[in-house]
């Protein structure tokens, strides 16, 4: 088992900027690691992104897991602060990250039209006012999902439509309270992604969920 990536250069101050890692983020690096032989062996990926980077962490956890130097590692945040957070922790952990300041993919398409092999993010996905994901406050930025925790999310998903190569999978985190059946049901009847469930935890009354996404691949029902 690979330790988690060292966050020691992070202080309780950086976390009043950045979302700091939790049981989400936990198990959105236990999904890829368990994911990992099928990564290397079917896809082989050239290119990663990361929607909505916060720390680093998960990008780190990624590149170290494919522990080589050729597949190129993007990342995005609309937090300054996290843009330059995540370099540091890719640093201060021999990973390389190319950390960009964009909301979601703002100026990567077309550039990275059906290019990237690897997607990954955990969105804000907390149930919320609609206003909410508009605040003026840029860690409430982090976890306001809006309706149905669903509204950032919806934005994402026809973004991995236009960003997966033909080999390419997303991997999402979300709650039951988004609602992932009629998720993965959207993106099976408008963009014919086959899905399926990773791994799912309790963390207190949420359920999380690891969702998992390819343009190829055998539809699995859970």
């Amino acid at each position: 088992m690979l330790p988690t990536p060292n966050l020691d250069h992070l202080s309780s101050k950086d976390y009043e900027q950045i979302y700091e890692p939790s049981e989400d983020t936990f198990l959105l690096l236990d999904a890829l690691e368990s994911e990992i032989t099928f990564i290397k062996n079917e896809i082989n990926p050239c290119i990663c992104l990361e929607i909505g980077s916060g720390s680093g962490c998960v990008s780190t956890f990624l590149g170290q897991l494919l522990g080589n130097n050729s597949t190129v590692l993007f990342c995005t945040d609309i937090n300054p602060n996290a843009t330059s957070i995540t370099v540091e922790t890719g640093r201060r952990n021999s990973i390389y990250l190319d950390s960009i300041t964009t909301n979601l993919t703002s100026g990567l398409l077309p550039r990275l039209y059906h290019s990237v092999d690897i997607l990954c993010c955990n969105p804000p996905y907390a149930v919320t006012p609609h206003e909410d994901i508009y605040s003026k406050n840029i860690i409430e930025k982090a976890w306001a999902g809006g309706i149905n925790g669903r509204e950032v999310i919806d934005m994402i998903l026809p973004l991995a439509n236009d960003l997966l190569s033909d080999n390419g999978t997303f991997y999402l985190l979300v709650i039951s309270d988004n609602k992932p059946d009629e998720i993965r049901e959207k993106m099976w009847k408008q963009y014919q992604f086959h899905s399926e469930v990773v791994i799912s935890r309790l963390a207190g009354r949420e359920k999380l969920i690891i969702l998992k996404f390819r343009r190829n691949g055998r539809n699995i029902n859970d």
